[in-house]
């Protein structure tokens, strides 16, 4: 990062310190005093995306985020734009305005992102992309999972569930994200990878590869349109996320077929791991929110006591921007793959609880699984 924006940034420090009205709280905040005893102070704000596409924002990402900064003593300011681009931009404008020091947005779009990211820049203040790398934004740092990882592990999942299956020939489809998510691409290049020497070897073939959006409908709509195409012959799904996965087991379930055609999934939902352990979703990808809070507080504090080689540290991996061609600074976390017999430790760790996923039909496979 150019000297130039680490001057603006201690220069806007010195404006918060002036006018703490510039760095109040607003109904949304977490507050904190000074961040970790050595006097300086900032505000971080987060713009998350929305509360459909998967219930990890709300239900995870806002609870470990509020606590991490909470924990490391800086304010903190995290809203929702629902979904909406327009009211992603005038949240980023609010929290330019307020005089933030760090911004952390997860996108909706690269889009509206990107042009969220350059008003900060322009303002001298430091972004940091969360979980989604907004594509020509320019952010500062990009806080995330290994994303490529993640979809190698749901490549993976779906070849250990075809092979406990039996199946060493198979038909296989993608359902993948969204199509505007960066994420969307890395997960496939993952799963891509993972599945490449079986599908060239012949004993796979992808007989589909659609978007599903992100949305459970729009994901079991894609799945029907495959299904009538290929006459029921599809022996394997990857999945790219659990919400997804939920529409497509829907579908599989008159059919006669849940449990019995592999689906993956991602983000370790109550939904999804209550699939997992009634087996109609093979496994699910647990990527701990904690771990990318903790990365993402850790980077931010750094950034507000004006220590670059610290957040340069924590950064130690790049990510590349395809559209803008450079390699932007990274903290990624580790993700981890989870089948019925890994469901304990997500409820161990305290990502979901046991009141909510051993509910119904659910409590005796909870029972079974050694969950209490």
């Amino acid at each position: 990062m150019a000297t130039s924006k680490w001057a603006s940034v201690a220069a806007l420090a010195a404006a918060c310190t002036l006018v703490l009205s510039a760095c109040g709280n607003s109904d949304s905040s977490s507050t904190a005093g000074s961040s970790d005893g050595s006097g300086s102070k900032g505000k971080v704000g987060v713009i998350l995306p929305d509360a459909t596409t998967s219930p990890r924002w709300e239900n995870n990402d806002r609870p470990s985020l509020t606590k991490a900064f909470d924990d490391a003593g800086i304010e903190s300011d995290i809203q929702n734009a629902g979904g909406d681009t327009s009211k992603f931009g005038t949240i980023c404008d609010s929290m330019i305005n307020e005089g933030v020091k760090v911004l952390m947005i997860v996108n909706l779009d690269s889009e509206s992102g990107g042009a969220c990211l350059k008003k900060a820049k322009a303002a001298g203040i430091v972004s940091i992309d969360y979980d989604r790398l907004t594509l020509g934004g320019g952010a500062s740092y990009y806080v995330s999972f290994d994303n490529v990882v993640v979809g190698n592990l749901m490549g993976e999942g779906l070849q250990k569930c075809l092979d406990d299956e039996g199946k060493t020939k198979a038909n296989i489809i993608y359902i993948i994200g969204a199509e505007t998510d960066n994420n969307a691409a890395l997960f496939k290049q993952g799963y891509e990878e993972a599945l490449k020497p079986k599908i060239d070897s012949g004993d796979y073939t992808l007989v589909g590869d659609v978007s599903g959006e992100w949305n459970d409908q729009k994901a079991a709509t894609a799945f029907d349109g495959l299904y009538t195409k290929n006459k029921g012959k599809i022996d394997g799904i990857v999945s790219a996320n659990d919400t997804m996965a939920g529409g497509i087991v829907a579908r599989l379930k008159p059919q006669g077929l849940a449990g019995k055609v592999p689906i993956t999934g991602q983000d370790a939902s109550i939904e999804g791991l209550q699939r997992v352990l009634a087996g109609t979703q093979c496994m699910t990808v647990y990527k701990n929110t904690a771990l990318e809070a903790d990365l993402a507080s850790k980077l931010a504090i750094a950034i507000i006591k004006g220590d670059k080689a610290a957040a340069d540290a924590l950064a130690d991996k790049t990510v590349p921007d395809t559209e803008a061609n450079v390699d932007v600074p990274s903290a990624l976390a580790t993700p981890e793959a989870i089948y019925k017999d890994g469901v304990k430790k997500v409820i161990d760790d305290g990502f979901q609880k046991a009141s909510d996923v051993c509910v119904g039909a659910t409590a005796a496979l909870c029972t079974t699984a050694g969950i209490s």
